[in-house]
Protein backbone atom coordinates (compact mmCIF):
# COMPACT_ATOMS: atom_id res chain seq x y z
CA UNK A 1 0.00 0.00 0.00
CA UNK A 2 1.61 3.56 -0.82
CA UNK A 3 -0.28 6.27 1.23
CA UNK A 4 -2.05 7.94 -1.57
CA UNK A 5 -4.13 4.69 -2.18
CA UNK A 6 -7.65 4.84 -0.23
CA UNK A 7 -6.77 1.52 1.77
CA UNK A 8 -10.47 0.96 1.49
CA UNK A 9 -10.31 -2.83 1.36
CA UNK A 10 -7.68 -3.77 3.69
CA UNK A 11 -8.74 -0.84 6.28
CA UNK A 12 -5.29 -0.49 6.71
CA UNK A 13 -4.58 -3.34 7.95
CA UNK A 14 -0.87 -3.52 5.68
CA UNK A 15 0.50 0.03 6.66
CA UNK A 16 0.13 0.03 10.18
CA UNK A 17 2.45 -3.08 10.97
CA UNK A 18 5.56 -2.42 12.88
CA UNK A 19 4.36 1.58 13.46
CA UNK A 20 4.00 0.69 17.36
CA UNK A 21 1.07 2.98 17.75
CA UNK A 22 -1.56 0.75 16.09
CA UNK A 23 -2.51 3.61 13.82
CA UNK A 24 -3.99 6.02 16.53
CA UNK A 25 -3.27 9.29 18.50
CA UNK A 26 -1.16 12.26 17.40
CA UNK A 27 0.65 11.37 14.20
CA UNK A 28 -0.70 7.77 14.51
CA UNK A 29 -2.83 8.18 11.33
CA UNK A 30 -2.39 4.62 9.24
CA UNK A 31 -0.96 7.54 6.59
CA UNK A 32 1.45 8.54 8.94
CA UNK A 33 2.26 4.80 9.92
CA UNK A 34 2.98 4.71 6.20
CA UNK A 35 5.17 7.56 5.74
CA UNK A 36 7.27 6.84 8.22
CA UNK A 37 7.84 3.28 6.73
CA UNK A 38 9.00 5.01 3.44
CA UNK A 39 11.01 7.40 4.67
CA UNK A 40 13.18 3.88 6.67
CA UNK A 41 13.39 3.09 2.87
CA UNK A 42 13.90 6.28 1.25
CA UNK A 43 15.01 8.83 3.67
CA UNK A 44 16.37 11.05 0.89
CA UNK A 45 12.38 11.34 -0.93
CA UNK A 46 10.19 13.85 0.23
CA UNK A 47 7.06 12.83 1.41
CA UNK A 48 5.04 16.12 2.00
CA UNK A 49 2.57 15.27 -0.95
CA UNK A 50 1.83 12.00 0.41
CA UNK A 51 0.91 13.11 3.81
CA UNK A 52 -1.47 15.54 2.01
CA UNK A 53 -3.05 13.12 -0.90
CA UNK A 54 -2.93 9.75 0.94
CA UNK A 55 -4.94 11.81 3.88
CA UNK A 56 -7.54 12.93 0.92
CA UNK A 57 -8.14 9.32 -0.16
CA UNK A 58 -8.44 7.64 3.06
CA UNK A 59 -10.59 10.04 3.99
CA UNK A 60 -12.36 9.64 0.93
CA UNK A 61 -12.50 5.91 1.38
CA UNK A 62 -13.77 5.73 4.72
CA UNK A 63 -16.70 8.28 4.40
CA UNK A 64 -17.75 6.12 1.67
CA UNK A 65 -17.70 3.18 3.24
CA UNK A 66 -19.90 4.82 6.32
CA UNK A 67 -22.87 4.34 4.21
CA UNK A 68 -25.00 7.64 4.36
CA UNK A 69 -27.58 6.29 6.36
CA UNK A 70 -30.32 8.84 5.62
CA UNK A 71 -29.76 8.29 1.89
CA UNK A 72 -29.71 4.35 2.58
CA UNK A 73 -32.93 4.05 4.58
CA UNK A 74 -34.36 5.91 1.63
CA UNK A 75 -33.06 3.12 -0.47
CA UNK A 76 -31.13 5.27 -2.36
CA UNK A 77 -27.24 5.40 -3.38
CA UNK A 78 -24.65 8.28 -2.74
CA UNK A 79 -24.77 8.58 -6.82
CA UNK A 80 -28.44 8.58 -7.33
CA UNK A 81 -28.78 10.73 -4.53
CA UNK A 82 -26.36 13.08 -6.19
CA UNK A 83 -28.21 12.75 -9.51
CA UNK A 84 -31.89 13.79 -7.65
CA UNK A 85 -29.77 16.77 -6.25
CA UNK A 86 -28.53 18.08 -9.69
CA UNK A 87 -31.86 18.50 -10.65
CA UNK A 88 -33.51 19.91 -7.42
CA UNK A 89 -30.34 22.64 -7.46
CA UNK A 90 -30.43 23.53 -10.52
CA UNK A 91 -34.04 24.34 -11.01
CA UNK A 92 -34.73 23.00 -14.74
CA UNK A 93 -34.55 19.69 -16.77
CA UNK A 94 -30.86 18.71 -17.40
CA UNK A 95 -29.80 16.30 -20.35
CA UNK A 96 -28.31 12.81 -19.36
CA UNK A 97 -24.61 14.42 -20.64
CA UNK A 98 -25.51 17.46 -18.59
CA UNK A 99 -26.31 15.41 -15.62
CA UNK A 100 -22.48 13.04 -15.88
CA UNK A 101 -20.43 16.67 -15.81
CA UNK A 102 -22.64 17.51 -12.59
CA UNK A 103 -22.31 14.54 -10.83
CA UNK A 104 -18.29 13.85 -12.62
CA UNK A 105 -19.55 10.36 -13.88
CA UNK A 106 -19.99 8.67 -16.92
CA UNK A 107 -22.50 8.69 -19.13
CA UNK A 108 -23.38 5.22 -18.75
CA UNK A 109 -23.06 5.30 -14.75
CA UNK A 110 -26.23 7.96 -15.62
CA UNK A 111 -27.92 6.15 -17.91
CA UNK A 112 -28.21 2.99 -15.50
CA UNK A 113 -29.16 5.57 -12.36
CA UNK A 114 -32.11 7.17 -14.59
CA UNK A 115 -33.53 4.05 -15.51
CA UNK A 116 -33.77 3.10 -11.78
CA UNK A 117 -35.09 6.52 -11.04
CA UNK A 118 -37.59 6.55 -13.62
CA UNK A 119 -38.46 2.72 -12.29
CA UNK A 120 -39.46 4.28 -9.18
CA UNK A 121 -40.88 7.08 -10.16
CA UNK A 122 -38.13 9.89 -8.83
CA UNK A 123 -37.47 11.53 -12.13
CA UNK A 124 -38.94 11.30 -15.61
CA UNK A 125 -37.84 12.03 -19.13
CA UNK A 126 -39.02 13.28 -22.61
CA UNK A 127 -37.56 13.36 -25.58
CA UNK A 128 -36.35 16.59 -27.77
CA UNK A 129 -39.03 17.73 -30.07
CA UNK A 130 -36.12 18.95 -32.48
CA UNK A 131 -33.66 16.25 -31.87
CA UNK A 132 -34.83 12.39 -30.97
CA UNK A 133 -31.17 11.34 -29.70
CA UNK A 134 -31.66 14.11 -26.62
CA UNK A 135 -33.59 13.24 -23.59
CA UNK A 136 -34.76 15.96 -20.93
CA UNK A 137 -34.74 14.87 -17.28
CA UNK A 138 -36.90 16.60 -14.58
CA UNK A 139 -37.98 15.68 -11.00
CA UNK A 140 -41.30 14.56 -10.41
CA UNK A 141 -43.02 15.84 -7.25
CA UNK A 142 -42.21 12.58 -5.62
CA UNK A 143 -38.64 13.15 -6.37
CA UNK A 144 -38.59 16.42 -5.37
CA UNK A 145 -40.68 15.65 -1.92
CA UNK A 146 -37.97 13.14 -1.81
CA UNK A 147 -34.84 14.86 -2.11
CA UNK A 148 -36.10 18.32 0.12
CA UNK A 149 -37.00 15.83 2.99
CA UNK A 150 -33.63 14.20 2.55
CA UNK A 151 -31.68 16.90 2.66
CA UNK A 152 -31.80 18.25 5.89
CA UNK A 153 -31.26 14.64 7.51
CA UNK A 154 -28.62 14.16 5.26
CA UNK A 155 -26.77 17.62 6.27
CA UNK A 156 -27.09 16.73 9.74
CA UNK A 157 -25.72 13.03 9.40
CA UNK A 158 -22.90 15.01 7.60
CA UNK A 159 -22.43 17.18 10.66
CA UNK A 160 -22.34 14.63 13.03
CA UNK A 161 -20.08 13.23 10.72
CA UNK A 162 -17.39 16.57 11.03
CA UNK A 163 -18.49 16.77 14.82
CA UNK A 164 -14.98 16.56 16.06
CA UNK A 165 -13.39 19.22 14.21
CA UNK A 166 -14.27 22.77 15.87
CA UNK A 167 -16.11 25.84 13.23
CA UNK A 168 -13.37 27.39 12.55
CA UNK A 169 -11.27 24.51 11.51
CA UNK A 170 -14.13 23.59 9.62
CA UNK A 171 -14.16 26.46 8.13
CA UNK A 172 -10.08 26.44 7.12
CA UNK A 173 -10.19 22.74 5.84
CA UNK A 174 -13.37 23.72 3.72
CA UNK A 175 -11.18 26.54 2.29
CA UNK A 176 -8.13 24.82 1.88
CA UNK A 177 -9.60 21.84 0.15
CA UNK A 178 -11.79 24.55 -1.94
CA UNK A 179 -8.01 25.84 -3.13
CA UNK A 180 -7.19 22.36 -4.22
CA UNK A 181 -10.14 21.34 -5.87
CA UNK A 182 -10.03 24.35 -7.66
CA UNK A 183 -6.47 23.88 -9.14
CA UNK A 184 -7.24 20.29 -9.77
CA UNK A 185 -9.94 21.28 -11.89
CA UNK A 186 -8.00 23.91 -13.28
CA UNK A 187 -4.99 21.68 -14.99
CA UNK A 188 -7.52 18.98 -15.59
CA UNK A 189 -9.40 21.49 -17.66
CA UNK A 190 -6.70 22.56 -19.52
CA UNK A 191 -5.15 19.02 -20.06
CA UNK A 192 -8.54 17.84 -22.03
CA UNK A 193 -8.62 21.14 -23.90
Amino acid sequence: MTATDGGANDGGAGSRSGSGDGGTGPGGDTVAAVVRQWRAVHPDLDTGPMEIIGRINRCAALLQQAEDAPLRRAGLSRAEFDLLGALRRTGHELTPGELARETFSSGAAVTKRLKQLTERGLVERRGDTRDRRVAHVRLTDTGRDLVDGILPEQLAYESAVLSGVDAPRQGELAALLGGLLGQLEGRLDALRA
